[in-house]
């Protein structure tokens, strides 16, 4: 009773406590030369794709002395836009390997050459005549975003404190969200949406990366990092003081020194070794459902009717893209306001809705599409229903199953596991791309039944086995998977001789078996 007395006075005292400047530094400044990439470069090549099509032509012509042919162009064109996901899997796949060399922040620092590079190639392609440097250059921007919603994630989860751990890790989602609608505004026709200015639009590229490099190196790395990977507790102490705006953060360094010493080993584990453990079973089996739901839901292929429902509503194609920022706003917004209440409401009950919320909507819109032609106000409420699906996925299932995944698992298993969310993420979207054509051909306006059916199977997996990590140390969180994944909860006095190897103090060992 004393130490819950404890805890729900720990738990009180964290509310009260300020967000410092250091730590929304860190969480906006990171995710501005990250996620907003990510979301920037998945809106950006809808608008000049016209241009970009005759300047291949053009190239061709004064290559091999002929116009190119529409299925060439159409070849070079879809490996332009789909090369974006294979350079995203590359990324995934080697950021265990640069995050264990390079740190978390360090990580992100050397991931800004990736973005000024590819700013270069697809900037500088056009005067150059050669369309290899554009697919090239968004070969290098999949790179960059594959390794950037692995680290940033990872490190806005060990930054924070666990009372707006949620908050925080939404900043993700935010500027994923603000980058799509960024991408949307400056390709309009009035600012960089015209054939003699398209090329600006991947030189902006280059902006938010060059920001990041400027003001990222002046803030701390991960203290959780610092304190069991590098065995640094003097710059984990400082960088706690730094991010947490106080001089006592004796209770977070136990914090970490408690999880240290319930886990078998403190090195950052393999893949393959995570894969073996049946300590993390099912953790590791809801971050790859939760990530692939995130790109199996359906949201990616709701652009595809967007503009078809808008003509159908009778909106003259020259107002499309000015009605289209609409769902970049509506994303934008809805993301912002699943940061303000994630800690309120819990991960849990908005992924649930969330995704449950999607199924109603997509259900409604098969119903509105399928009327659409005996109905003229119909192709209305079809567009109303794309916005709800919109702000559906961002009030939970846009952003949450990043931050789950840095939760769900402890320091040494973070690395592997967000490599493996990192795989499964970039192949659903590969797999969606792919075979949505094909659905659509064969279901027409009935292909978002299949979406249905995701969304349904996913809420239910989740109301039924993930618990709720609001305002949980990431201890307590693994500890509540122990039941269903068979295995006993570490003892509080095991691996003593870790913490002392850590600490090297006595005091301090005794200090945190007393808070046990």
């Amino acid at each position: 009773m004393d130490k819950e007395k404890q805890d729900q006075a720990d738990d009180k005292m964290d509310t009260k406590q300020p967000v410092t400047a250091c730590l929304l530094s860190a969480a906006f400044f990171g995710a501005l030369g990250s996620s907003f990439l990510y979301g920037y470069n998945l809106s950006v090549v809808n608008a000049p794709a016209v241009y970009i099509k005759a300047f291949y032509n053009e190239t061709w012509i004064e290559r091999y002395g002929e116009p190119i042919s529409a299925e060439t162009v159409t070849l070079l064109w879809s490996i332009t836009v789909s090369i974006f996901a294979v350079g995203g899997l590359l990324g995934a796949v080697s950021v265990s390997l640069i995050i264990k060399v390079l740190g978390r922040k360090g990580t992100l620092l050397v991931n800004n050459g990736f973005a000024v590079v590819a700013a270069l190639l697809l900037s500088l392609g056009e005067m150059s005549r050669s369309f290899e440097m554009l697919i090239v250059g968004r070969l290098m921007m999949g790179v960059d975003s594959g390794i950037a919603l692995s680290a940033l994630p990872m490190y806005l989860g060990e930054i924070s404190p666990r009372h707006i751990r949620g908050s925080i890790g939404q900043f993700n989602s935010i500027l994923i969200c603000l980058g799509v609608f960024t991408g949307q505004a400056l390709g309009l026709p009035e600012l960089l949406g015209q054939e003699s200015r398209w090329n600006y639009l991947f030189a902006f590229l280059a902006l938010p990366a060059m920001l990041q490099l400027c003001v990222l190196p002046f803030l701390p790395e991960s203290p959780r990092f610092l304190l069991m990977e590098r065995r640094d507790e003097a710059a984990a102490k400082r960088a706690f003081q730094k991010f947490l705006g106080k001089e006592d953060v004796s209770q977070e360094l136990e914090e970490v020194h408690m999880e240290a010493r319930a886990q078998d080993n403190i090195q950052a584990v393999s893949v393959l070794q995570l894969l073996r453990n049946p300590a993390v079973r099912w953790q590791l089996l809801t971050v790859i459902l939760i990530m692939a739901c995130y790109q199996l839901c359906g949201l990616n292929v709701i652009w595809y009717y967007t503009n078809r429902i808008l003509r159908e509503a009778g909106f003259a194609e020259h107002i499309l893209p000015y009605i289209t920022l609409s769902t970049g706003a509506i994303e934008t917004l809805s993301a912002i306001t699943s940061g303000l209440v994630i800690e309120r409401i819990g991960r849990k009950p908005l992924l649930i809705f969330g995704f449950g919320a999607m199924a109603v909507f997509f259900s409604l819109l098969t119903v509105f599409l399928n009327l659409q032609e005996s109905v003229s106000w119909m192709p209305y409420l079809s567009y109303i229903c794309i916005l709800c699906v919109i702000a559906s996925f961002c009030s939970g299932p846009g952003g949450i199953p990043f931050i789950l995944t840095g939760e769900l698992f402890e320091q040494s298993y973070r690395p592997a596991a967000f490599m493996i969310a990192g795989v499964v993420n970039w192949l659903s979207n590969f797999a969606v791309g792919l075979t949505f054509p094909f659905i659509q051909e064969k279901l027409q306006s009935f292909a978002f039944l299949v979406f249905v059916v995701v969304c349904t199977l996913g809420a239910i997996y989740l109301y039924f086995i993930l618990p709720e990590t609001k305002n949980k140390t990431f201890m307590a969180i693994s500890q509540s998977f122990a039941k269903i994944n068979k295995t006993p909860i570490p003892p509080a006095g095991q691996e003593l001789e870790l913490v002392l190897s850590l600490n090297g103090d006595a005091k301090d060992v005794a200090k945190i078996e007393s808070s046990i």
